[in-house]
């Protein structure tokens, strides 16, 4: 039975020297990163005529590769040219999700569960994917965890790690929730299954602390230098459950949708609050300045 290789929205990748329309094969049963997972991404945002942070994010990508033991075949400030090239593709009404791409094709003689990094290959996608800015999510706490350093390729955005996400959305959807909160080992809050995530309590801001077992966000350390240089006192600390359930108002942060304000946990309840639609309008306004 043919495969639909159909892509949902407008899509174009740059790969091989060409930009390609739709959904172009790129690897096959032999290749490593299809095998054994020798997959890293990025994700950006273009949308309104900005692409913020579009740099950190290709300068991450390129960093990510490294760590998973591939060589980056291209530099960062190139990545960036060519996504901004590759936005002049579409019609400029829908925002796009800019993500650059690197795998192995092969593994090393000696051993080929390692990838072998003169293998490396570069793909990079834009396609059309709306915001969803400020919609309200519900969550719940996942019973999986996050993995430590030890035991995973933490330190890479990697495809192989996304799994583990997955199945805590599919388990949480299957309880009537949008999200989960994902601890990590010692049982403390990572982030949820999508993105980073915050309180705020007594006009105190906190997030958890960057401990190696999640990403710690572009977006989320944008909010952070904005919310301090609006003279809000944000904390990045140990935080558990229970912190959260105490809380007056939770957000997430993420380069998909930005700011999401939590509007439930478990069965308890929350109001969007002020200190989230304020992270929203620092984000923006720098945004709009910075582009």
């Amino acid at each position: 039975m043919p495969v639909d290789t159909t892509p949902r929205s407008a899509t174009f990748t740059f790969v091989d020297g060409d930009w390609v329309p739709g959904n172009p094969p790129l690897i096959g049963p032999t290749s490593h990163a299809m095998w054994l997972g020798s997959t890293v991404f990025d994700g950006a945002r273009w949308f309104d005529g900005m692409s913020p942070d579009l740099d950190l994010h290709c300068e991450r990508v390129n960093r990510s590769a490294t760590n998973m033991g591939m060589s980056p075949v291209m530099e960062a400030k190139a990545i960036e040219a060519l996504a901004l090239e590759g936005v002049k593709k579409f019609d400029g009404k829908t925002a796009i999700y800019i993500k650059p791409m690197y795998w192995a094709e092969h593994g090393l003689p000696y051993s080929v569960v390692a990838p072998d990094p003169e293998s490396t290959r570069f793909a990079l996608c834009l396609f059309e994917a709306p915001m969803h800015t400020a919609k309200p999510s519900s969550l719940t706490v996942s019973p999986y965890r996050r993995p430590n350093p030890e035991v995973a390729m933490t330190g890479a955005k990697t495809g192989s790690l996304y799994p583990n996400s997955g199945r805590m959305i599919i388990e949480a959807r299957g309880r009537g929730f949008d999200n989960a909160l994902a601890r990590d080992m010692n049982g403390n809050v990572a982030e949820t299954a999508s993105s980073n995530i915050f309180l705020a309590k007594d006009g105190v801001v906190m997030t958890p602390v960057a401990n190696g077992t999640f990403l710690a966000g572009i977006t989320r350390s944008r909010i952070i230098t904005l919310l301090r240089g609006a003279g809000v006192e944000v904390r990045e600390c140990t935080l558990t459950v229970e912190d959260f359930k105490a809380a007056d108002e939770i957000f997430t942060t993420g380069n998909y949708s930005k700011i999401v304000p939590v509007n439930r946990l478990e069965e308890q309840e929350f109001q969007e609050g002020p200190v989230a639609r304020k992270a929203l309008q620092l984000y923006m306004d720098w945004a709009r300045a910075a582009a």
